[in-house]
């Protein structure tokens, strides 16, 4: 640390009176990095633990949902390093296809200058120092989040190791008649001009029109509706339900196809729901997906109508015309021919359009490449139904198959210039030759390159092994392949994850990519509306790390990480993460200002006091809960147990019952420090994977030693004299603590529910006899500033708390009339409560109904009830004149 070290009376040595994360997290960051703490050693003999970041686009920066991800990503390596393990958290970016060619157009066109005007070389040669100068900004901000990646390792899936294992699988697929290219119906974006994959289709509802046209005259007129009458320039067909009684007799005809002069088919096909409008649906194989297999089934001709722009190509009166241009002549042409049988405007449906750009697509008829996916698929699904892979939550598994075992052929051609142009070379005599890494293409004249460029999600998953150097069989592959868990979002299940799940197992005979694939949910607002630039929620991480620091917008993520479940997320909850981190700091300076030390060995059990023992053995719970939690992926819930067992237990009552014990000295103050050192030794290391950069601070000024990073993971803490497998438990030290803080609690409250100042010292007469309190009624007086009963003592309120009482003398304090009509009060709402949750409870017609949930939640009142009767009864029993 640099700023803010100047010592004022009361400071630690080494910490500052407050925490500056500003001042702290850059340096820390660069020293992790400069000693090679992240990085991995393939030569190692230690047990690999291997993880990739779902590779962030070249053109992307940090936003809330890569914070998210990080951040459980980087709690899980920090405690495998922690504990023992070769830790590989491998980096790197995608080079994303589309997204990177439409912001390099973008700077072109600023320059009033296109691709073309280029030409595809040069293109290329610009994207790449694009790339230099400006892509890339996320790596910086994955630094100041904290990531532990190995950076040294950094891939970016168009560098020449990972384009080398994306020409070699495709080779291989080729050669296994596993690739091949055909017309099929693909997403088309008319301002990209490619095709795009189904994860970059958008779907909003749009308000257009369902307009019904009557095809053919008199009783061989069949209506039919849609959203496209543009396309209808392209029917081939008009299909109906083998079992439709309507249209029986008009099945093997034919009708004439309005506008154009054409006579189509009227065929027969069980795809066709006769209960849904007509029962006829028109039938344009070159532009939808459904009627392109209706028409393979038949044997139907299939005819463009809409060029790459948009734009109508069918001669006639509508021919140039932009597509929504030409929906409204072609609707207007048949009205004047009385052909409309009736129009919906507005009619509300769900439309695709371009991720990238936000153009409507169309669904086109083109020429593409695509990977046959049955046999892929089937081992993909097997992996799972066989236990090598488990998919967490289990409940996701479902979803998984869902989409598995219902997979399409991949359609991997895009129509682009950025990205891994396909390996095949055309002759001039119709030859088609696939090249792998280490062969020469054909050449000679009339050979030419495919143009086309592969989908981005083909390089991505490859991604597992592509980066550790295969096809070679590299050191790194032999170590860190396969992956130890995946983190992702179940958004990309169905594409990123399945599909290096298929290319895993074919690449590697047969060996999954990874042995665990860890779903989470999607970051949204703190009213759970998804974030978004257009809805004004969309949050810059960035902005929250430079107000409140970086570890309190980590452990805000990671404490609503459920698995499988959205976040939602406000400033306020990050503002007090931040209060968390502060608390950590304050209480650790106070702890070493009062001797808190983890030198020597810790002091056997029968020297260390009750409280001693008791935060011990909470200390040992709280490691193995911590531990089962990390175990299981659920960060929610190892973060909330971190956060009571740190600001609860050890911050809020073992510190505060110490007190007594420090401020009085001699032997038992330096057996407490020790163990206090012990707890915030251990409490540190268990908080460091979430907050890395305040615990970094801490430890090492507590320790003395070089970084917690590099530290043991903890494991249940064994004490002297006291032996157990499994570390150190002791119940009956619990269970006397618990006494105690329920006799302090409970005052406490009393003396609030009295509008008594918290500082404002109260005679009191304690009655310990019987219970195990008599040795800490020092720090009950201390903490509930209660002074000794003396000559004229009044008990103007007597409190009967876990076996001992507490008498008080209010007298001169409290409006005993007041005190008492507002204790009426609140005692006949504690009986209203009651009466309804047993009410509740006794019918069983709620009971049959109500979810367990539910009734859980009354039981929990009427407990509530009962046990708030009981006190304010106490407490109006205790007044004067009761």
């Amino acid at each position: 640390m640099t700023e803010n070290t100047q010592q004022t009376p009361d400071s630690t040595p080494g910490l500052p009176t407050q925490y500056a994360p500003a001042a702290v997290e850059g340096p820390l960051y660069e020293r992790w990095v400069e000693r090679g703490y992240f990085e991995a050693d393939a030569k190692s003999d230690k047990e690999p633990y291997t993880i990739v970041i779902p590779p962030p686009n070249v053109t992307g920066s940090l936003h809330l949902g890569h914070a998210f991800e990080h951040t459980l990503i980087d709690a899980l390596t920090r405690r495998k390093r922690m504990q023992g393990y070769e830790v590989l958290w491998q980096p790197g970016m995608d080079h994303a296809g589309i997204a990177t060619q439409n912001v390099v157009e973008r700077e072109l066109a600023k320059e009033g200058k296109s691709r073309h005007d280029l030409g595809r070389e040069a293109f290329v040669e610009r994207v790449w120092q694009w790339k230099a100068e400006s892509g890339g900004q996320i790596s910086g901000q994955m630094r100041r989040l904290g990531d532990g990646v190995a950076w040294s390792r950094e891939r970016f899936t168009m560098d020449e190791g990972l384009s080398k294992a994306v020409q070699t699988i495709f080779k291989k697929l080729y050669d296994d008649e596993l690739i091949y290219r055909a017309e099929r119906i693909i997403n088309w974006c008319p301002r990209c001009l490619t095709a795009i994959s189904d994860i970059e289709v958008e779907y909003q509802d749009d308000d257009g029109e369902l307009v019904s046209i009557r095809y053919g005259e008199g009783d061989a007129s069949i209506v039919v509706a849609t959203t496209r009458a543009e396309t209808m320039l392209g029917d081939t067909a008009v299909a109906v339900h083998p079992e439709d009684e309507r249209y029986k007799h008009l099945v093997g005809t034919e009708i004439e196809l309005p506008l154009t002069g054409r006579r189509i088919p009227v065929v027969a096909d069980e795809h066709v729901d006769p209960e849904f409008g007509t029962g006829a649906v028109k039938v344009t194989p070159a532009h939808d997906p459904n009627d392109f297999e209706i028409g393979r089934r038949h044997d139907l001709p299939s005819i463009t109508v809409l060029d790459e722009h948009g734009v109508i190509t069918a001669h006639g009166p509508f021919l140039g015309l932009d597509r929504f241009e030409a929906r409204s002549a072609i609707v207007g042409a048949l009205r004047a021919e009385s052909r409309i049988v009736a129009e919906k405007r507005p009619y509300t449906h769900s439309v695709g359009h371009c991720s990238r750009c936000k153009t409507t697509l169309e669904p086109r008829q083109s020429m593409q490449w695509w990977v046959k996916t049955a046999p892929l698929a089937k081992a993909a699904a097997d992996a799972v139904r066989d236990g090598k892979v488990k998919i967490h939550p289990q409940e996701m598994e479902k979803r998984y198959f869902d989409w598995v075992d219902n997979l399409h052929d991949w359609c991997i051609s895009r129509q682009l210039w950025w990205g891994h142009r396909i390996p095949v070379w055309y002759g001039p005599d119709g030859e088609m030759v696939c090249v792998g890494p280490d062969e020469q293409p054909p050449a000679g004249e009339g050979w030419h390159q495919e143009t086309d460029v592969l989908d981005t999600w083909f390089s991505s998953g490859l991604w597992p092994f592509s980066t550790l150097g295969w096809p070679e069989k590299t050191e790194s592959v032999e170590k860190f392949y396969p992956n130890s868990v995946l983190v992702t979002g179940y958004d990309i299940l169905f594409f990123w994850v399945v599909r290096m799940m298929m290319f895993g197992l074919y690449a590697m005979d047969g060996t999954p990519p990874f042995h665990t694939i860890a779903l989470h949910g999607m970051v949204r607002d703190q009213f759970g509306k998804k974030m978004s630039k257009s809805f004004g929620n969309a949050v810059n991480p960035l902005d929250w790390m430079d107000k409140y620091g970086s570890d309190a917008v980590r452990f805000t993520l990671a404490r609503g990480a459920n698995p499988g479940v959205d976040v939602p997320i406000g400033e306020d909850w990050v503002q007090g993460s931040r209060n968390f981190a502060n608390k950590i700091w304050n209480a650790t300076r106070f702890a070493m200002m009062n001797g808190a030390t983890v030198e020597g060995e810790l002091p056997p059990v029968e020297q260390m006091s009750a409280t001693d023992r008791w935060i011990m053995s909470r200390l040992n719970a709280t490691v193995a809960e911590v531990d089962a939690h990390y175990d299981d992926y659920q960060f929610a819930k190892l973060s909330d147990a971190l956060f009571h067992f740190a600001w609860d237990e050890v911050f809020d009552w073992y510190v505060e019952l110490s007190k007594t014990t420090f401020m009085a000295g001699g032997e038992q103050a330096k057996v407490s420090a020790r163990v206090l050192g012990e707890v915030l030794d251990v409490t540190l290391k268990l908080l460091h994977p979430v907050v890395p950069f305040v615990t970094e601070t801490l430890w090492t000024t507590l320790t003395g030693k070089e970084s917690v990073v590099i530290a043991d993971w903890p494991k249940a803490v064994s004490v002297p004299g006291a032996e157990a497998p499994g570390g150190f438990r002791d119940t009956a030290a619990e269970a006397e603590i618990e006494q105690l803080q329920q006799v302090i609690t409970e005052v406490r409250r009393f003396r609030a529910d009295q509008g008594l100042q918290p500082g404002q010292r109260v005679p009191a007469r304690l009655d310990l006899a019987g219970t195990t309190l008599a040795a800490h009624e020092d720090a009950i007086r201390q903490l509930l500033r209660l002074q000794p009963a003396e000559d004229g003592f009044q008990a103007t309120a007597t409190l009967p708390i876990a076996g001992a009482t507490v008498a008080l003398d209010l007298s001169g304090t409290i409006d005993v009339e007041a005190e008492r009509k507002r204790l009426t009060k609140a005692l006949a709402a504690a009986e209203k409560e009651k009466a309804q949750a047993t009410a509740k409870l006794g019918n069983e017609a709620f009971l049959a109904k109500a979810a367990e949930v539910a009734v859980e939640k009354i039981r929990t009142r009427l407990a509530t009830a009962e046990s708030d009767i009981e006190r304010i009864s106490a407490q109006l029993a205790s007044l004067p004149g009761a």
